[in-house]
């Protein structure tokens, strides 16, 4: 990991909307990213389809908060080949988390863990980092009971960073850096709580 790159210095990064990157999962550097279009899932557009609609009602997953942050982050790793959280990068959220400023969705089938996410909150922001799933919907399963929990806790902004189909497919919408900006300081004059 880049020497005197902590924890502090992670929060400074977000709350100015910049996100860090490692090449993959061995890398000890890093680099930060500020990207010209941002992903957002605006917290009142969340699309659920009819069969999605089915699928809840049916399902028999369930979905816990920060019950296993150290089970999700490594799960969002292994999950793509090429990953770009680093050993270093899921220690530094990890030390986050135990401050309060990571948090979890999991989501599970029984007593195994089959989907979930994490992600960063500061004031009235969420930044949604990495989802990761072994059983059908459960990634979107976690995303969608992500939203209801932010909108119950005051939370206007969650930050995709980028849009995947699968984001797309829920409501993410991508906008201008001069945009995302003027929302991330709204966002964080909000007084909210993930717990």
């Amino acid at each position: 990991m880049e020497q005197g790159f902590g924890p502090d210095a992670l929060i400074k990064c977000y709350r100015h909307g910049i996100f860090p990157m490692s090449d993959d999962r061995t890398d000890e550097r890093l680099f930060l990213v500020d990207p010209e279009m941002r992903g957002i899932l605006p917290l009142d557009a969340l699309h659920i389809s009819k069969s999605m609609r089915k699928f809840r009602r049916q399902t028999d997953l369930r979905v816990t908060l920060n019950t296993d942050f150290p089970a999700v982050i490594k799960a969002c790793a292994e999950a793509r080949e090429n990953t770009w959280i680093s050993h270093g990068i899921e220690g530094l959220y990890t030390i986050l988390h135990h401050r309060g400023e990571a948090h979890s969705v999991e989501v599970w089938q029984g007593k195994q863990l089959v989907g979930g996410l994490y992600g960063v909150s500061q004031g009235g922001a969420f930044f949604g980092e990495s989802m990761f799933s072994r059983a059908t919907n459960a990634s979107k399963f976690a995303l969608i009971h992500l939203v209801e929990h932010l909108n119950k806790r005051g939370f206007v902004l969650l930050d995709t960073q980028f849009i995947t189909d699968h984001l797309a497919s829920l409501g993410a919408i991508e906008i201008p850096r001069d945009t995302y900006q003027e929302k991330l300081k709204k966002a964080l004059a909000v007084e909210a709580r993930f717990d």
